[in-house]
């Protein structure tokens, strides 16, 4: 989950003079990190053979 103190370190390793739309981009890029992060604790992914299997036979 997303906290305001994430929020709050990633923007300060922006530059000074940034648009609205690349401080939006970092959040999103941060959350889905965090959202990627807490699906591999709770056992939410593929096998590569999984994936190449349902991509050759979808």
């Amino acid at each position: 989950m997303l906290t305001k103190e994430k929020i709050r370190k990633t923007i300060e390793t922006l530059p000074d003079e940034v648009t609205v739309d690349e401080v939006i981009d970092k959040i999103i890029l941060l959350d889905k990190i965090e959202q990627g992060l807490k699906d591999i604790e709770e056992g939410n992914l593929y096998s590569t053979k999984e994936i190449e299997d349902k991509l050759l036979n979808d």
